[in-house]
């Protein structure tokens, strides 16, 4: 009976030193050598941490002393900062001349045309920010498919500077004698920007689905209509026709430039094919090749230089 119970409890035994043995066998997983030297880097900064405290007590007290053993160091950098300052604001100098983007067009466009324009109304903020010769931005009719993308893809522009942004008509919004609207149908040719002129720019994208909207919205308003004198300085392989932003940029060039031909080739971009135009009307001078970004109609590269 002895025997038969000893055989009885050896299986038990052995399988409790066999549970035993695989849970002594449970360890953790091996760790890599990147995760290795991750931590062994993290041990590092933690242990000098109080060096780093010190060397920057140290530099402080170092500058501490220095100003006071020269006094006059602390006034004169601050006055090279604000002078710095001043000769920047001089370089500024804000133009009188209104820009308005009409978006009154709203229900003519596509989702995937509105999401464009507001690139290209990006652009324009972002262009005039930085411009020599910012001008009074306007942007009207502002509402629809418009302000949904620009609430969706860029909160921010609740917070834009210097620009004045209208659910109204631009009509409303600006003296019917102030207004010229620019348009490449337009028989009026613009030789000279007249700075007392709110200059309103069509906000749409359309692919030639709506040509010549523009000039007869301008006509049934009995506005004052002109197109930039493009012909008159660039031959292009394709329409006329320009992008929000690139009319838009075309007169801050030009108010920086005070010269057609050297604004719209500033702006223009390649795929247009725009060379120059001499005197006999013929093309003299091939475009110069310009880098990929010059094209905002590419949502990356106008996102990007945004």
């Amino acid at each position: 009976m002895a025997e038969e119970s000893e055989s009885r409890e050896a299986p038990a035994q052995r399988e409790n030193d066999a549970g035993g043995t695989g849970s002594s066998q449970q360890t953790d997983p091996p760790v890599s050598k990147r995760q290795r030297k991750k931590l062994l880097k993290q041990q590092k900064w933690e242990g000098e941490r109080e060096l780093r405290k010190q060397k920057r007590k140290e530099k402080k007290q170092q500058r501490r002393l220095q100003r006071h053993n020269d006094p006059h160091q602390e006034e004169e950098e601050a006055g090279e900062d604000q002078s710095a300052r001043k000769r920047l604001r001089r370089e500024v100098t804000p133009s009188s001349l209104r820009l308005v983007v009409d978006c009154s067009f709203d229900n003519l466009m596509l989702i995937k045309d509105v999401r464009k324009l507001h690139r290209q109304v990006q652009r324009c903020y972002a262009e005039n920010r930085r411009a020599l010769h910012p001008v009074q931005l306007y942007l009207t009719s502002l509402g629809g498919q418009l302000k949904q993308s620009m609430d969706e893809k860029d909160k921010g522009w609740v917070n834009w500077k210097d620009i004045t942004i209208k659910t109204e008509h631009y009509s409303q919004v600006v003296a019917q004698e102030d207004l010229v609207y620019l348009t490449s149908d337009s028989p009026n040719v613009l030789e000279e920007l007249d700075h007392k002129k709110a200059y309103v720019i069509g906000g749409l994208v359309d692919h030639n689905h709506h040509k010549g909207i523009t000039f007869e919205r301008a006509k049934e308003l009995g506005i004052d209509h002109a197109q930039l004198p493009l012909s008159n300085f660039v031959k292009m392989n394709s329409r006329k026709v320009l992008a929000v932003n690139h009319v838009f940029e075309i007169v801050l060039a030009y108010l920086e430039k005070s010269s057609w031909q050297e604004a719209f080739f500033t702006v223009l971009p390649q795929r247009k094919g725009a060379v120059a135009v001499g005197q006999d009307g013929t093309a003299v001078q091939a475009k110069e090749e310009e880098d990929s970004d010059s094209d905002p109609d590419t949502p990356d590269e106008t996102e990007k230089r945004t």
